[in-house]
């Protein structure tokens, strides 16, 4: 089975690397120094198991598991952590597959035996946990090849029945997640509009209201622009205030 190693530190990736070269069954086929780095290498290698450190500067193990998630194949995922016992007990009620730092071969060759991929709900017990840190980059499948956009440079999300368009400084992409995950996650950058639009507090132009007293809201080099809805209209402008 392929294996990609990921951690920011060389002693850590060359010791994960030595023990898996002791056995027959397991072959590392590439390793990453980051998040970035690892959804290159996972999209080029195809890799069946991901040994993913979580605490990595730029995009942590988390967020990067969520991304490997969008593969046409994921693959399992085992986490590397230095977290304490309480972190721990969390990684086991969401049956994810871990090993703690320093790593111990019995205990890597247990994790590698049961590995498998993440799923949903696990995926979403990790997101909702002390752990978690919101994602610096929003991800898609774009004709085979994983697209990251970072956060920062979304302009707005954009509901229309099962998916979320979201509009960036360049372009475009299609997600499969709901309106009021992003809101709750984003919160602190975004602002609902309507209920089927969140805009980015830092592309706001202008809130103005049109001939029949409607809010609308303007944004930074766009010419469209988007109703608030008379509802959540006291709470724009209240967040407006405060930016």
């Amino acid at each position: 089975m392929k294996i990609l190693v990921v951690d920011d530190e060389v002693p850590a990736r060359e010791r994960l690397k030595r023990l898996i070269e002791e056995q027959d069954e397991w072959q590392v086929v590439s390793e990453a120094r980051n998040g970035r780095e690892a959804l290159e290498q996972a999209d080029e290698t195809q890799p069946d198991i991901v040994l993913l450190d979580i605490r990595m500067p730029g995009m942590d193990g988390i967020e990067t598991a969520r991304h490997l998630a969008q593969m046409d194949e994921p693959p399992a995922v085992i986490f590397t952590t230095a977290y304490g016992e309480y972190a721990v007990e969390a990684f086991d009620a969401s049956a994810v597959g871990y090993v703690l730092k320093p790593v111990r071969r019995e205990r890597l060759l247990d994790a590698l035996r049961r590995a498998s991929r993440l799923t949903r709900p696990q995926l979403a017990s990790l997101v909702s946990g002390e752990q978690h840190k919101t994602r610096k980059h929003i991800s898609a499948r774009i004709r085979g090849e994983l697209r990251l956009v970072p956060v920062r440079d979304v302009i707005y999300f954009h509901a229309d029945q099962k998916y979320v368009t979201v509009r960036y400084h360049d372009g475009e992409l299609l997600i499969d997640e709901p309106i009021k995950e992003l809101e709750d996650e984003f919160e602190g950058a975004f602002v609902r509009v309507h209920r089927s639009t969140l805009v980015a507090v830092a592309h706001i132009e202008a809130l103005a209201k049109d001939e029949e007293g409607h809010y609308e809201i303007r944004l930074k080099g766009l010419e469209e622009s988007f109703p608030v809805s008379r509802r959540l209209a006291p709470a724009v402008l209240q967040r407006l205030k405060e930016a």
